[in-house]
């Protein structure tokens, strides 16, 4: 499974299918999800090299599991690690700070979690409401100097920010919400990454579940599940109707419609890989078809046409 593409202009080269590690922690049978090392393991033994977290995921457990399972094996150097950072915890509160001391600290510690030397792409995970952002990314920009980063990247920035941040050029990639659901993201922030060789990864690929197909009517819906506009009333019924016909071009391809959906993401210039997040193993293995997949210009039509670029 040689299929690797360049991240954007960052030179790392990558899996088009990388892993969102939100979801790694300690094993849950309950949920089905496995301890985050065995996921890890089974994702860079199937072919997969990109791994993307961050220390909101479980306080830095996330970047620890990695680190830990990276080390063990002597796997760090098939892996590009990109992780996330720019919030710390003063008692019971969550402060997001991109103050360039703090982004220095803030690398210094995942570096640490990670057990590596160099982080090969690291985002300022959100913007905070005070630090000129063009100081932020030169700070991120020193360190890339210094050899303590690779790239550059940030994370649910506006349009308004971005321009701001990049004003120098030293951005590399961009992550944000973008799925089919909410494709917004094309028309408002796609030009400016065409312009300037950003690449854009996508969180929330799938929707939380609903654009893998595997919701019927009869699905009983989790609490939290029940309070999200994709999953409420008539709105919910409609996407489920929109879900099947894309289940009509993955049975043509023989893959699931999660493998579609991904690849549709895939197709879009602007988009060198998806990270959608894995519970186990299998799921992990799963996700990897994705990249396999080649969708004719007949199916991103239908897509295109089932879910316009407003929100549906």
């Amino acid at each position: 499974m040689d299929n690797k593409v360049e991240l954007g202009k960052t030179g790392l080269s990558i899996h088009p299918v990388g892993l969102g590690a939100n979801k790694i922690g300690e094993e849950n049978k309950e949920s089905n999800t496995e301890y985050g090392g065995k996921i890890v393991s089974s994702a860079i033994e199937n072919g997969l090299n990109f791994i993307d977290t961050a220390f909101m995921y479980g306080k830095g457990l996330s970047e620890e599991i990695i680190g830990k399972t990276l080390k063990e094996n002597n796997w760090r150097n098939n892996v590009v690690l990109a992780t996330k950072g720019a919030h710390k915890y003063t008692g019971d509160q969550v402060i997001t700070d991109n103050s360039p001391e703090f982004l220095k600290q803030t690398v210094e510690d995942s570096l640490k979690r990670l057990q590596t030397d160099v982080i090969d792409l690291f985002y300022i995970h959100f913007p905070d409401d005070k630090t000129p952002k063009f100081e932020a990314i030169g700070a991120l920009n020193r360190l890339k100097e210094a050899g303590k980063i690779r790239s550059i990247g940030v994370s649910n920035f506006s349009i308004d920010q971005l321009k701001e941040a990049n004003q120098d050029g030293y951005l590399d990639v961009v992550q944000g919400n973008y799925n089919l659901l909410d494709r917004s993201a094309e028309s408002e922030l796609f030009p400016y990454f065409s312009q300037h060789e950003i690449s854009f990864v996508p969180y929330f690929p799938l929707a939380s579940g609903l654009l893998a197909g595997k919701y019927t009517k009869d699905t009983v819906l989790s609490e939290s599940q029940k309070k999200r506009p994709q999953f409420q009333g008539e709105t919910y019924i409609r996407h489920l109707e929109k879900v099947e016909k894309i289940r009509e071009i993955a049975a043509k391809h023989n893959v699931d419609v999660s493998h579609v959906v991904l690849a549709f993401y895939l197709s879009r210039d602007q988009i060198d890989s998806v990270i959608p997040g894995a519970r186990n193993s299998k799921q992990v293995v799963n996700n990897l078809k994705a990249a396999d997949v080649k969708l004719s210009s007949d199916d991103i039509q239908i897509i295109d046409e089932l879910y316009p670029l407003h929100k549906n």
